[in-house]
C-alpha cells in the first residue's frame, strides 16, 4: 500500500487478495503440519490475523508474501504453544533399491517422515532455516531465541536429522 492510499481500502485489498493466497497460504501449512486439520486451523488464524491488521490505522503492505510472512509467524507461535507432542504415524521407509527415477521422491518421502519424528523445536527450526529459506537471525525471531541459542538449536537439530536418516542416505 502506497503512503498516500486510504488506511480503510486494506480490507478490500486483502479481500481482493484472498482467492489467490488461500491456497497458496494453505499448501504452505499443509507441508509443515501434521495433519490436514491443522492446516486447516492455521489458515483460518492466519487471515483472521490479516484482517486484523487490515483494519489498524496504519495497516501493512497486503499482499500473498506479506500473507506469507503473517502465515511463517502463526506456524513458529503453533509450536511453540503446544504444550505436549502429538503422536505422528511415520510411513516405512522405502526400500534403498528403488527403480530408477524414483530416488528423488523416495528421498523426499524419508526426510519428510524423519522430520516427523523429531521433537517439535527441531522441526520448526529445520523447517523455517531450509524449507522457508530463513536466515538464522529470522529463525530466532520466529522461535523467540536468541541468535545464538537458534545456531546451537540448528546444530542440535541436523544432528538429531542425520542420526534418523537411514544409512546410505544423503548425510
Amino acid at each position: 500500500m502506497s503512503a498516500d492510499s486510504d488506511p480503510g481500502d486494506a480490507p478490500h485489498q486483502l479481500l481482493a487478495v484472498y482467492d489467490e493466497a488461500l491456497p497458496i497460504v494453505y499448501r504452505y501449512f499443509v507441508r509443515r503440519c501434521p495433519d490436514r486439520a491443522t492446516a486447516e486451523d492455521l489458515t483460518s488464524e492466519t487471515f483472521l490475523a490479516a484482517m486484523d491488521a487490515a483494519r489498524r490505522s496504519e495497516p501493512p503492505p497486503i499482499a500473498v508474501p506479506w500473507l506469507l510472512g503473517v502465515a511463517r509467524h502463526k506456524l513458529a507461535d503453533h509450536y511453540r504453544r503446544r504444550a505436549t507432542r502429538e503422536t505422528v504415524t511415520v510411513a516405512e521407509v522405502p526400500d534403498a533399491q528403488a527403480p530408477d527415477g524414483w530416488e528423488t521422491e523416495l528421498d523426499r518421502i524419508v526426510a519428510e517422515s524423519v522430520l516427523a519424528r523429531l521433537p517439535d523445536t527441531h522441526r520448526t527450526v529445520l523447517a523455517l532455516r531450509y524449507m522457508d529459506d530463513c536466515s538464522v537471525p529470522e529463525c530466532a525471531e520466529l522461535i523467540g531465541r536468541t541468535v545464538h541459542a537458534t545456531e546451537a538449536l540448528l546444530v542440535r537439530a541436523r544432528k538429531a536429522f542425520r542420526t534418523l536418516y537411514p544409512e546410505g542416505g544423503v548425510r
